[in-house]
C-alpha cells in the first residue's frame, strides 16, 4: 500500500517533471514511509511513496520494464494489493515473462505488458495504478472495481496530473476552489462517482480506466454490477457465501510484514477474524486482533436507540472462543479533543471530517500501527448483506429517496447551520431529489422481478455506488495517514456480484439482518455473537468530550473572521451552544462546524501547498 503521483502529457514535454512530481509525492509521505522514487522521460514523470508489504527488500517503484537492449518499454506506479498475483505470475511465466521480485507490483507491470488494457479484468483485489507505455505514449490510470484505493486527477494542458489524494494535485497548481456540486453532495450525504469537493479535481471512477494518449483523455468502464437471475436454493446460497468468504479471506492473509485484524465483537468483524484464524491455523499462527474503546465506557455506558450494548463483552467472548492475541485500544477524551488530532484528521481526509467518529478511528489506527502493518476490516458487510436498520424499515424503503436519508446525521445538522443565502443557493432538497432520480436510471434491471424485489435491488445498488465510497475513502485515508494498510475482504467483487443478485427473501430468511452471513459462519462463532443485535461504530459518552467540544466551538464563534462564516450562520452555532444538553444532533453540528472551518482554513493559507480558496459553480 503506497501513494502515487505523476504528470503525463502525450503531446508535449513535461518540463522539470522529476522535481514537480517529487513535490507532489511528498504530500503523500504518510502513505509510504518506507521508500520513495521518481522516474521520468520527455512526456511522463511518475513518483511513488512506498509502504513495503510484499518483498520489502525489493520492489522499489516506479518500476520499469525493459527489452533485451535495455530500452524502457513501460513504467508503473502502483498502490494496493492484487491477491491473486501468485496465480497470475504462474500464467505469465508460462508465456515467457521473467520476474526478479516477489511483489504483486511486478506482476501487474508484466500483466499490462502482456494484455494491455485487458489486464485489469484478471486482477482481484484493491488497487490503483498508473501505467505508462513509452512507445505509444499512452497512460492508463486504473482504479479497482469498488474504489477501495483512491486515485484522482486534473487535466493539465493536453495531459493530466494525478495522485492518490487531492492534496498531491495542489503542488504546484492554480488555487483550488470548492466545487459547488461537490459541496452539495457532501452536505446531502451522497456521493457522485468521480466528483470531489474541489473544482477541477476528479476521481477516477471505481471500475474504470482513464486512458490518456495523443488522441485525448477518455474513460473506459471495465466493471459494473449486473442483474442476473439467481437460481440457487437457500442451502446452496449459504454454502456459496461461506465458500466465497473462506477463499477471499484466506487470500487476504499473505504479507511479509506483521498482520492483524480489527475486532468489534459484531457479526462482521467476528466472522472475518474467525475465518482468518482458521486460514492461519495450518501455519500455527495466532491472529493479533484489536478493538477500540473509550476510557470510562465500562462504567458510564448508556444504551440508546442505535447501540443497545457495548462492544467489550462480545470482544472478550470472541477472543476466548478463537484464541486471538487480542489488544484493547482504550482512547481518552484528551486525545479525542486534541486540536492537533482534529487537524491531522481533516488533513488526512481532505474534507470536513466526522467528529470523534473519525478522530477515534485515526487514533485507533495510530495505536494499531505499533503492532501491525496490515489489518483486516469488516467494512462493507452491511452493504453486502443488508445490515443497516433502514434496510428493514418499510417506511425508509418506501420513500422516494436514498434510504439512509433520515438516519445519517450530517445532512440535517449541516443544513440547520447554513446561512440563509447559502442554503438558498445550494438548494440541497432539489439537488438531492435530482441526484436520486438520476441514480435510479443507472440501476440494472431484471425482467420479471416483483416490485418489492426490484426495490431492494435498487437499495443495494444505491449503497454500493453512493454510500459505500464514503466509508471506503474514510478507512483508506485515516489508516494510510499513519502508514497502516487495511484490507476489506467483504469488498471482493466476486462476493458482491453474487450477493447483489440474491433474492431479498433469502437475505432475510430468518427474520433478521444479515441472515446469510450469520448462517454461513455460525459454526465459527460463540452464541453471544451470532445473536447480538447490530451496533454501529462506537462514540465516546464521556461528558468531558462535550464540554471540550463546546469550549472549542465558543472560541470559533468568538472569531468573526473565521473562514467558515462564508457558509455557516454564526448566530445559529451560538444558539446551539446555549442548549443545556448536547444531544446527538447538537454534537454532530458542532463537530461539523469545527472541522469545516479547519478544512477551509487549510485551503486559504497562502502557501504553495494550499493556495487561496475560492467558490465556483
Amino acid at each position: 500500500m503506497c501513494g502515487i503521483a505523476g504528470w503525463v502529457d502525450p503531446c508535449g514535454l513535461v518540463r522539470d517533471g522529476e522535481r514537480v512530481v517529487a513535490a507532489m509525492a511528498e504530500t503523500l509521505s504518510r502513505r509510504g514511509p518506507d521508500g520513495h522514487g521518481v522516474w521520468a522521460d520527455s512526456h511522463a514523470a511518475l513518483a511513488h511513496r512506498r509502504l513495503a508489504v510484499l518483498d520489502p527488500e525489493h520492489g522499489h517503484q516506479p518500476m520499469v520494464a525493459t527489452d533485451d537492449a535495455d530500452r524502457t518499454l513501460a513504467a508503473l506506479a502502483y498502490t494496493g494489493e492484487v491477491f491473486n498475483h501468485a496465480e497470475l505470475r504462474g500464467t505469465l511465466e508460462l508465456l515467457g515473462h521473467k520476474f526478479t521480485t516477489r511483489t504483486d507490483t511486478e506482476v501487474v507491470l508484466h500483466a499490462c505488458l502482456e494484455w494491455g488494457l485487458d489486464a485489469v479484468h484478471r486482477l482481484h483485489g484493491m488497487f490503483a495504478f498508473a501505467y505508462w507505455d513509452v512507445a505509444t505514449r499512452r497512460l492508463l490510470l486504473v482504479r479497482d472495481r469498488l474504489g477501495i484505493k483512491p486515485l484522482c486527477y486534473r487535466t493539465h494542458g493536453e495531459g493530466v496530473r494525478f495522485g492518490s489524494e487531492p492534496k498531491a494535485l495542489l503542488v504546484p497548481g492554480p488555487a483550488p476552489a470548492v466545487d459547488t456540486d461537490g459541496l452539495r453532495d457532501f452536505l446531502s450525504c451522497v456521493r457522485t462517482p468521480g466528483r470531489t469537493l474541489l473544482h477541477g479535481i476528479q476521481e477516477v471512477r471505481p471500475g474504470t480506466v482513464l486512458v490518456v494518449d495523443p488522441r485525448g483523455v477518455r474513460e473506459h468502464r471495465y466493471w459494473q454490477l449486473e442483474s442476473v437471475p439467481h437460481t440457487d436454493e437457500l442451502p446452496t446460497t449459504i454454502d456459496t457465501v461461506g465458500g466465497l468468504l473462506d477463499e477471499i479471506t484466506t487470500g487476504c492473509l499473505h504479507a511479509d510484514v506483521r498482520l492483524g485484524a480489527l475486532l468489534s465483537g459484531g457479526l462482521d468483524s467476528s466472522a472475518l477474524t474467525a475465518l482468518a484464524q482458521r486460514g492461519l491455523d495450518p501455519a500455527g499462527a495466532v491472529l493479533p486482533t484489536f478493538s477500540v474503546d473509550f476510557a470510562g465506557n465500562a462504567t458510564d455506558f448508556v444504551p440508546d436507540a442505535l447501540r443497545s450494548t457495548p462492544d467489550a463483552p462480545y470482544v472478550r467472548d470472541m477472543a476466548a472462543h478463537c484464541g486471538f492475541d487480542h489488544r484493547d485500544i482504550v482512547l481518552d477524551t484528551a486525545a479525542l479533543t486534541d486540536p492537533a488530532v482534529r487537524g491531522a484528521v481533516v488533513a488526512a481526509r481532505d474534507l470536513p471530517a466526522a467528529g470523534d467518529l473519525d478522530s477515534s478511528l485515526y487514533l485507533l489506527f495510530e495505536a494499531v500501527r505499533e503492532h501491525a502493518t496490515v489489518v483486516l476490516s469488516g467494512e462493507c458487510a452491511d452493504e453486502v448483506f443488508g445490515g443497516y436498520s433502514w434496510f428493514h424499515d418499510p417506511q425508509a424503503i418506501a420513500r422516494p429517496d436514498y434510504p439512509w436519508r433520515y438516519f445519517a446525521g450530517r445532512s440535517g445538522t449541516a443544513r440547520a447551520l447554513l446561512r440563509e443565502d447559502v442554503a438558498a443557493e445550494l438548494d440541497l432538497t432539489a439537488h438531492r431529489a435530482a441526484h436520486y432520480q438520476q441514480a435510479l436510471t443507472e440501476i440494472p434491471t431484471l425482467p420479471g422481478e416483483s416490485a418489492d424485489q426490484r426495490r431492494m435491488r435498487e437499495v443495494l445498488w444505491l449503497h454500493f455506488t453512493h454510500w459505500l465510497p464514503d466509508l471506503l475513502d474514510r478507512k483508506d485515508r485515516l489508516s494510510m495517514a499513519v502508514g497502516l494498510e487495511v484490507r476489506v475482504p467483504f469488498c471482493d467483487h466476486r462476493l458482491i456480484e453474487y450477493a447483489f443478485n440474491i433474492p431479498w427473501q433469502q437475505h432475510t430468511f430468518d427474520g433478521r439482518e444479515k441472515s446469510l452471513l450469520r448462517a454461513a459462519v455460525a459454526g465459527l462463532l460463540p452464541h453471544s455473537v451470532t445473536t447480538r443485535t447490530k451496533a454501529p461504530y462506537p462514540i465516546t459518552q464521556d461528558p468531558a468530550y462535550d464540554r471540550a467540544l463546546r469550549e472549542q466551538a465558543a472560541d470559533l464563534v468568538a472569531n468573526p473572521s473565521a473562514p467558515v462564516w462564508v457558509y455557516l450562520d454564526r448566530n445559529r452555532l451560538r444558539e446551539r451552544l446555549q442548549h443545556p444538553r448536547t444531544d446527538r444532533a447538537t454534537r454532530s453540528g458542532i463537530d461539523f462546524a469545527l472541522n469545516f472551518d479547519i478544512w477551509l482554513d487549510h485551503l486559504t493559507k497562502p502557501t504553495p501547498v494550499t493556495p487561496r480558496f475560492g467558490v465556483t459553480g
